[in-house]
């Protein structure tokens, strides 16, 4: 037996002879609201006793000032009109609609301008515009131009048919409350204060629930998983102590380079790993001292990397290819201990886009500047970021950076892959530090942030943290379980 409210027996009672109609239809039969028979609608069609189709159309509605050309014609043929055989661009000039018409005249090459003198070429007209204006449609190039202009807006019309199906039919054969039309049992779906207070619900016939059935689901707004864990990142950071800093996309190549003693031939610096500008900014004070360093190791015991070094070359400018040139910018400023300090900022390089690979990426950046700081600091750090971040096991290996000495690449284990490395770190040498006058070592790291992303987002291709997927957004859960690797210890 099949149990009905009494809604949508008076639903079928109009579908047996109605067999299909539209919501707003059936609503004036059913002195409802089209809400309200949609909603009936949903319930029968889980019963199988109707089927709900949904119908989206295109629909345009017509701007302030789309309505204003809807009467008067639009600003090209209101001008069009006044040209002549001799006329003058002065007098063109004074029409309200010049400055728009005018220039989609000239756009469209149905005039010519000569010596001031306003000519039309050949035989112009704008008959295929006002069409448009008068009867948009979609996916003609001529509307799509219209919206493009703001004269039209295009929106979506939804409507919902319905329709029995033939076991609905089958149904309201069977039953004579439901074709007689008469009859019907009433039932109770919502009850009020007073129903509860005075116990009327006891003698009511109250609607059956489905237990088991699933409600609908409710998409609330949400952050971005990446930026929600680029958020977690930051505040473990700032509970740790740092200070977050903060810089230019575009820097100098002195900054992003000569700074951080990578010469001036390394192979970072080609144009296949960098993207270069063609501006070029002057050097800031004291850049003789890194000149000097890279030519002849300046006043330490470094020898330097030799040659000559170029001056042309330090003043042109890129898209930041690290976060590191924020450091050792931080640190030409804050010279005395204690400095600790770290940055989450986008980096730019010149990579093939892949699931594993984007040319521009996030990359968190930190450094630690204080008395008798050593390098087991560095890990004890790197080792209690990434536990805070959920991994329980991280290791390190030996590693070589332009800029740091010792240097390592930290590494977590995760299930299914192994040992990952995600990024380097070291102590700044100090052919970095000398030449700012920083006396006391520098702890500093660069890590991928992305790669940490995918790690404990489960994803395997990087192109998704950079996408609207709203598919993906909405089914991505917003607390995660803090642990996400295995008890493996190396």
């Amino acid at each position: 037996m099949v149990n009905l409210t009494q809604n949508e027996k008076r639903l079928l009672a109009v579908l047996e002879k109605e067999k299909k109609a539209d919501a707003r239809h059936l609503a004036t039969m059913l002195d409802a609201t089209p809400e309200s028979v949609v909603q009936w609608a949903y319930l029968a069609e889980d019963k199988g006793l109707v089927s709900l189709e949904r119908i989206v159309d295109k629909a345009f509605i017509y701007t302030d000032e789309g309505k204003e050309y809807f009467k008067q014609g639009l600003p090209e043929t209101q001008i069009l009109k006044f040209i002549g055989t001799d006329t003058h661009l002065t007098d063109l000039q004074k029409h309200t609609a010049f400055r728009i018409g005018f220039g989609q005249l000239r756009k469209k090459g149905l005039i010519s301008v000569n010596n001031g003198m306003v000519s039309k070429v050949g035989k112009p007209s704008t008959a295929d515009d006002e069409t448009a204006l008068k009867n948009p449609r979609a996916g003609d190039p001529r509307t799509k131009e219209l919206i493009k202009r703001g004269i039209l807006q295009e929106t979506d019309t939804v409507t919902h048919r319905v329709s029995i199906t033939s076991d609905g039919i089958a149904l309201v054969k069977k039953s004579h409350t439901i074709t007689s039309g008469m009859g019907y049992e009433v039932v109770t779906g919502t009850l009020s204060r007073d129903q509860i207070i005075s116990r009327e619900w006891k003698n009511l016939n109250l609607r059956r629930y489905d237990v088991a059935k699933l409600p609908k689901r409710v998409y609330p707004g949400k952050i971005h998983p990446y930026q929600r864990l680029i958020e977690e990142m930051r505040q473990i950071l700032l509970e740790m102590g740092f200070t977050e800093i903060y810089g230019d996309i575009v820097q100098s190549s002195f900054w992003n380079f000569d700074a951080l003693f990578q010469p001036q031939d390394h192979p970072a610096r080609e144009m296949q790993d960098t993207f270069y500008l063609k501006e070029q900014v002057p050097l800031p004070l004291g850049w003789e001292r890194v000149r000097d360093m890279h030519e002849r190791g300046g006043e330490t015991s470094s020898t330097g990397w030799g040659g000559t070094w170029n001056k042309k070359k330090a003043e042109q400018c890129v898209l930041r290819t690290h976060t590191t040139s924020l450091s050792i910018q931080h640190l030409a400023v804050h010279k005395n201990p204690p400095v600790k300090a770290f940055g989450i900022s986008r980096v730019y390089r010149r990579e093939a886009i892949d699931p594993t690979h984007t040319p521009e990426f996030e990359q968190l950046e930190g450094i630690v500047m204080d008395k008798g700081v050593t390098f087991r600091h560095l890990l004890g750090y790197l080792k209690e970021f990434y536990s805070r971040m959920g991994f329980e096991n991280v290791r390190f290996r030996p590693a070589y950076f332009p800029y740091t000495e010792p240097s390592v690449e930290p590494e977590i284990y995760v299930d299914g892959l192994g040992w990952v490395e995600m990024g380097g770190a070291g102590i700044f040498r100090e052919e970095v530090t000398a030449p700012w006058g920083i006396t006391y070592p520098v702890l500093a790291w660069g890590l991928g942030v992305s790669r940490v992303a995918m790690l404990k987002l489960g994803l395997k291709d990087l192109r998704l943290l950079y996408q609207s997927d709203i598919e993906w957004i909405r089914n991505s859960p917003v607390h995660r379980e803090q642990r996400v690797t295995s008890g493996r210890r190396n």
